[in-house]
């Protein structure tokens, strides 16, 4: 079962690489391809179509951004995620294809600061329903585009639970909010007032001595009523336009030729990065422990192999979360580099798998922060507590494993699977202080014998024709040096060179 645990892992692994990818570039006839088929834009397969002539400099780079049933966590990763990477490519634009009931009022509040940090025109596609937390998204973006049979409104808060909101909390959320959607929205008093309309049943919304909005009840809109315009000069009350397909609206804004996009796919890796983000703490404990156990034994084998799989797990899950780029991936990689080179090449050269320890732990830090490409790195308490907080429970948990193990486990079944049994060389035996060696073991103290193997700190002794597990408790030691036993240990003995008179 043991040996079986790195193959589960890279199923899991190659499963995070193959979910949740940006597609190539796009051109207008894919989507109109797309939208004739009946597909949508839930989940494409996208094709490379866009000839070398439509990428000049002029033509318009969009990213739609598909945003499909409730608005949760999966909402922001794959919203977060598609954001980023529209920076990193320079995308002129950001299409919010919007088909939602609603949804928690926390994720909407993070999906309005991240709208913020794209520095290029956003636009919200009604297509065809935008509820509630979708309706507050939508208020945020630059420009509202509706479907022909599109609505838009219906944005009380109320409990996950589909309850109301007590009225205290109530009250306290929608003035929050309303000031969130003010200082997002920029100088647009008609959409505040639209947006409070939609939240609040009291707020009556009055156009042109017109009743829109009666009080008692909650604001929905049509596409009709909201590309209505009133004022003077006219100005539409809510929408931009009525598109009656995607492809339309970009065609309007761009030019049939006059741009290219991009869909980002909406795949299930945003739900299992879900999952393993709240499982990320244990992940990292248990990836930890792992490495703990492998510098423990001699060589490099399974227990190796788990735990550089767990931190990558965590790794991946924070790219598909939207929070990690390429980058720290890379940095742990060359630290899981300077450990290997360590153990394999270089025994007892302690300051190169230092480098690589500082440097994994480093970009695991990294990994989990919520940087933005476009935006100056400075270090806050916001920015670091969230990976602190799982690095320290990883820790806590490789902690508590490391005492159990050294507490329970050498009594039971699994130390028998750790403790090598089979002889070496036909006439040693190698063991460390497995139970049936333990009486025995325990008379070597003050013992003479020589290395077996290199101590480069661990390796294997032999005292009386036996080998044991054994570590230097300062330098190295290449094989056939006089060595004497100070102490035993859970994972074998502590051992000096030999001095005269000793």
């Amino acid at each position: 079962m043991l040996r079986q645990i790195p193959f589960l892992f890279a199923i899991l692994l190659g499963a995070l690489v193959a979910g949740g990818k940006m597609p190539a570039a796009e051109s207008p006839a894919a989507i109109d391809a797309v939208e004739r088929s009946g597909a949508g834009t839930e989940k494409l397969t996208v094709r490379e179509t866009t000839s070398a002539g439509e990428l000049q400099a002029a033509k318009k780079s969009v990213v739609v951004i598909p945003v499909r049933d409730q608005i949760d966590t999966p909402s922001l990763f794959i919203i977060r995620r598609g954001l980023k990477e529209a920076i990193e490519q320079k995308a002129d634009a950001v299409v919010l294809d919007m088909k939602t009931p609603g949804g928690s009022a926390q994720i909407t509040l993070e999906i309005m600061e991240a709208l913020d940090k794209f520095p290029g025109r956003t636009i919200t596609y009604v297509n065809d329903e935008a509820g509630s937390a979708g309706a507050i998204i939508a208020a945020v973006t630059d420009d509202i585009f509706f479907a022909p049979n599109g609505v838009m409104g219906a944005a009380e808060l109320i409990m996950g639970t589909g309850q109301d909101v007590g009225e205290g909390l109530k009250r306290k959320m929608n003035s929050y909010l309303a000031a969130k959607i003010r200082v997002f929205s920029g100088e647009r008093p008609v959409r505040s007032d639209v947006l409070e309309a939609m939240m609040n049943p009291e707020f009556e919304l009055k156009m042109d001595d017109k009743v829109i909005k009666p009080k008692g009840k909650l604001l929905t809109l049509t596409a009709r009523e909201a590309v209505a315009t009133y004022g003077d000069p006219p100005e539409p009350l809510l929408a931009a336009g009525i598109a009656p397909t995607l492809a339309d609206l970009l065609r309007e804004q761009y030019g049939a030729d006059g741009y290219t996009v991009r869909i980002l796919e909406v795949t299930w890796s945003e739900q299992l990065a879900v999952f393993l983000r709240a499982l990320s703490p244990i992940l990292l404990g248990l990836g930890m422990f792992a490495l703990y156990i492998e510098f423990k034994t001699p060589g490099f084998g399974v227990f190796g192999i788990t735990g550089i799989c767990c931190l990558v797990v965590v790794f991946l899950s924070n790219y598909v979360a939207g929070l990690s780029g390429h980058e720290p991936l890379l940095v742990f990689s060359i630290g899981v580099l300077l450990v290997f080179i360590e153990l394999l090449l270089f025994p007892g050269l302690v300051f190169v798998a230092l480098s690589g320890m500082i440097l994994m732990f480093g970009s695991l830090i990294w990994s989990m922060a919520d940087i933005w490409p476009n935006e100056p790195f400075q270090i806050s308490g916001d920015l670091l507590y969230a990976p602190f907080r799982d690095l320290g429970l990883g820790v806590l948990v490789a902690i508590v494993l490391a005492l159990a193990l050294a507490r329970f486990i050498p009594r039971g079944w699994f130390f028998t699977r750790l403790a090598v049994g089979s002889p070496i060389s036909g006439s040693a035996q190698v063991a460390g202080v497995a139970p049936e060696l333990g009486v025995m073991s325990g008379q070597l103290i003050g013992r003479r014998g020589f290395a077996a193997t290199g101590l480069y700190p661990t390796g294997q002794i032999e005292v009386d024709g036996r080998r044991y597990e054994a570590r230097l408790e300062f330098g190295s030691a290449p094989p056939g040096t006089a060595v004497v036993v100070r102490r035993k240990t859970d994972f074998g003995f502590i051992v000096d060179r030999e001095k005269d008179g000793s």
